[in-house]
């Protein structure tokens, strides 16, 4: 019998990796019916007479090309982050990629069974409107959740006023995308935790009206390693102070940093500086290179 034509999911996917890493007792459920009748698995009986499953040619075949589409898909996200994190240090900001911050959200009663599904045609939609003896969101207690923004930045200032954190979340696939935006609380917490909050797209992806109005868009045209990028809608400006916590992340945290600034680290390294051949009036000077210029309010 031909092999259906069956598109691997991701369950599909967990279920064949499951199956490659310790072949043994088929479990004889739909996923694994779906297995057998794509050609991916197979169940055979041993001479003992029970029965084992396996991956076929086939089956090694989707899950390796799964895992290469993957790899590509990682490698244009983490390529389109870092660009994002270079146009940002080159504005003046300091930037950290994939810190894990504490957020507050306010807290959701659960959705109700019948809660409408979201249409395929839209990428996000308003939260439905509470249910008869529901409580209003603003009612219910809030809520911490842990966020991991793609690229979090500040500006370089010594006033805590201007910091005008920003968070830039990148997304290279739409299926990334539409999971994202499906989850207000994840939204929530990006916004909770800077001034401004961004999604960064490449350029077809989606269309800007489809992102959620309080969000900006930034778009990459042409390929991820030489496209260029553009602000197409600025985000919704609020005031945002960030929280002790997350001082304490930044902190502990390192900023990306560019080749300029290693640069001049290398130029403020002391052991440089003074050489053998250095003015002895001067080579006391060398002392306070390395030490960063003042703080500017920029």
């Amino acid at each position: 019998m031909d092999a259906l034509p069956i598109t691997p999911r991701r369950f599909h996917l967990t279920r064949l990796m499951s199956i490659w890493r310790s072949a043994g007792w088929p479990c004889r459920d739909a996923v694994e019916l779906d297995l057998v009748a794509a050609g991916w698995a197979r169940v055979t009986e041993a001479t003992a007479g029970h029965e084992t499953i396996a991956l076929t040619d086939a089956g090694i075949q989707a899950l390796a090309v799964a895992r290469q589409r993957n790899r590509r898909a990682l490698s244009a996200h983490d390529q389109l982050a870092d660009s994002m994190a270079t146009h940002l240090m080159a504005t003046g900001r300091l930037v950290w990629r994939e810190l894990s911050l504490w957020a507050r959200i306010a807290g959701e009663a659960p959705p109700p069974a019948a809660a409408p599904a979201m249409a395929d045609d839209a990428l996000w939609q308003d939260d439905p409107p509470a249910e008869a003896g529901e409580q209003p969101r603003a009612l219910v207690k809030a809520s911490w959740r842990m966020a991991r923004p793609d690229v979090f930045s500040v500006r370089r200032t010594s006033v805590e006023e201007y910091l005008q954190p920003m968070v830039h979340e990148v997304k290279v696939s739409r299926a990334d995308l539409l999971s994202d935006l499906r989850h207000a609380a994840k939204r929530e917490s990006y916004q909770w935790l800077s001034c401004e909050t961004c999604y960064v797209l490449p350029a077809g992806l989606a269309e800007p009206h489809e992102i959620p109005p309080a969000f900006g868009v930034w778009l990459l045209h042409g390929a991820v390693d030489t496209g260029t990028l553009e602000l197409v809608r600025p985000a919704r400006h609020t005031t945002c102070k960030l929280p002790f916590s997350v001082w304490m992340a930044l902190a502990k945290a390192v900023p990306v940093m560019s080749g300029q600034d290693a640069l001049q680290r290398e130029l403020g390294n002391p052991a440089t500086l003074a050489g053998p051949d250095t003015d002895p009036d001067h080579a006391g000077n060398a002392d306070h290179a390395d030490q960063p210029p003042e703080a500017t309010d920029a």
